[in-house]
């Protein structure tokens, strides 16, 4: 049976300081901005989220509005990868991505998996603010983020663990969601298979709009993670994953 973990109660005592979005009316030219004279606190509440080597924090980072408005500029702004690019090699096979793609982060940088190399576009004004936002968040800094469009419920993501050698690994994955909610299951790396060779439980959680899950070192040594397709859902949900690669330890 799987654990099910709902979104954070509000009551939370484990909180870190943010800055609150400030939407503003030119929406095509500037995402949000928030004047310093009129920052506000915005706490977080976090959620623990733990299990043998798992080790992940939840939140919900944006208001709904907040949210809303950043889904609507990401629509806008964000170019998807076509053709080719749009496939990834599994066993040696090549498979059409079951859902959109894209790359952005700082100059230069390229980020291999799943048998292919992406290089990253140049920051979009939104990506660019919803990263500056998880970093006053969470103190970390990323200058990458692999973005994952899913047009429905059929869209999905197969089992699979970030753990390729370019990653930081003292940097956790921040992983933001937005549009529909959609459940995001980790499985134990020995408790995979017909042939597993122990019982740990699976772990689900519901992503919700506007939420933030930091994935934390060891996770994605131990455990993989997928977004299995709900067939029920017809709304779309644009997933950024933003992460810390290392230049010198590019392949």
């Amino acid at each position: 049976m799987e654990r099910f973990l709902n979104r954070p109660s509000l009551n939370n005592n484990t909180r870190c300081p943010q800055k609150r979005i400030k939407l503003q009316s030119d929406e095509r030219t500037k995402p949000c901005e928030v004047d310093e004279e009129d920052e506000v606190s915005h706490p977080v509440p976090w959620q623990k989220i733990e299990s043998e080597g798992l080790d992940c924090d939840y939140a919900l980072l944006l208001s709904k509005d907040e949210a809303d408005h950043m889904f609507k500029l990401l629509e806008e702004e964000v170019v998807y990868s076509t053709g080719e690019d749009a496939k990834v090699q599994v066993f040696g096979k090549v498979h059409s991505i079951p859902r959109k793609q894209a790359t952005y982060g700082d100059a230069g940088l390229t980020y291999t998996y799943s048998g292919v190399t992406r290089l990253a576009r140049p920051w979009t004004p939104s990506l660019e603010y919803i990263r500056d936002v998880v970093t006053k968040t969470t103190g970390q800094t990323f200058n990458f983020v692999l973005v994952n469009r899913y047009k429905d419920g059929q869209d999905h993501m197969g089992e699979h663990r970030d753990d390729e050698k370019e990653l930081d690994p003292l940097c956790p994955i921040a992983s933001v969601s937005l549009g529909a909610a959609r459940d995001l299951i980790f499985r134990h790396r020995d408790a995979r298979g017909k042939r597993s060779r122990r019982h740990i439980e699976p772990v689900k959680l519901e992503l919700a709009h506007g939420s933030l899950l930091l994935m934390n070192s060891p996770t994605n040594t131990f455990w993989y993670h997928s977004l299995p397709v709900r067939k029920k859902i017809s709304l779309p949900r644009i997933n950024l994953t933003f992460r810390r690669i290392l230049r010198d330890r590019k392949k």
